[in-house]
């Protein structure tokens, strides 16, 4: 019951922690944008991989992957809100 809870908070974490990040760094999410995209990719196919591989942290490993494909997805998506990125328009 804690473990599914804690898990649960942790992913759920990663949806404001990305607006945040790409709140703070919003003048290179044009610039990473397909870095972004390319690190959400990755973690999705790794986090598949893990899942047939049978090791002890497997859970762990596999909501990492999560957290991190969240982060990045904001990330990429809001690299394309053109009101979002409000540092580029003080230039």
């Amino acid at each position: 019951m804690i473990k599914e809870l804690l898990t649960t908070i942790v992913l759920i974490s990663a949806f404001p922690l990305g607006y945040l990040l790409a709140y703070l760094t919003g003048d290179e999410l044009v610039d990473g944008r397909k870095y972004f995209i390319l690190l959400f990719v990755f973690s999705l196919i790794a986090s598949l991989i893990v899942a047939f591989l049978n090791f002890s942290s497997k859970l762990a490993v596999i909501l990492t992957l999560f957290f991190i494909a969240i982060v990045s997805l904001i990330s990429a998506w809001k690299s394309y809100d053109k009101k979002f990125l409000w540092k580029n328009n003080i230039k």
